[in-house]
């Protein structure tokens, strides 16, 4: 049973990091074009990738991590690159939820106005966006980090 949970570990790990790099690429992507419907296309997007990989993905990532620890006897609070993960885990949980979904439908909701009064608020949008990558990386960095501990096991 602790193999199968540590798999599932590793494997929602490599799904929620996969689907939020992949995430910034194809926003950079859209970006560049400037066109409203492609940045439109691309939010909405995110945002449904959020919901089938991202959230998911933490939620499988706590069972799995949560559970081989205990199956393997490994205090959570006790054992350093477990805790050091649980608080960079977190760390991106909150930047995510308090600050890079809300900037999301943010984004989402200035494209499909520009989409529909054909004036897309290009100014506007950039500040949002420059703000998600800013917020962004704070979601990003710290659960790279645990990965980073996880293995190393310091």
């Amino acid at each position: 049973m602790y193999i199968a949970l540590k798999i599932l570990h590793v494997a929602a790990v490599v799904i929620f990091l996969g689907n939020l790099v992949t995430g910034i690429f194809w926003k950079m992507h859209a970006d560049r074009t400037r066109d409203p419907n492609i940045v439109r296309h691309t939010v909405a997007g995110l945002i449904g990738a959020d919901r089938w990989f991202t959230i998911p993905g933490v939620i499988l990532i706590l069972v799995g991590g949560f559970g081989a620890a205990l199956i393997g006897g490994l205090p959570l609070l006790h054992t350093r690159w477990i805790l050091d993960g649980i608080i960079l885990f977190t760390i991106s949980g909150i930047a995510y939820m308090a600050r890079v979904v809300p900037l999301q439908r943010d984004m989402l909701r200035l494209a499909r106005a520009g989409v529909e009064s054909g004036n897309f608020d290009w100014d506007g949008y950039r500040s949002l966006s420059g703000q998600w990558n800013f917020w962004g990386t704070i979601a990003l960095l710290p659960p790279a980090l645990a990965v980073m501990a996880m293995i190393a096991k310091p």
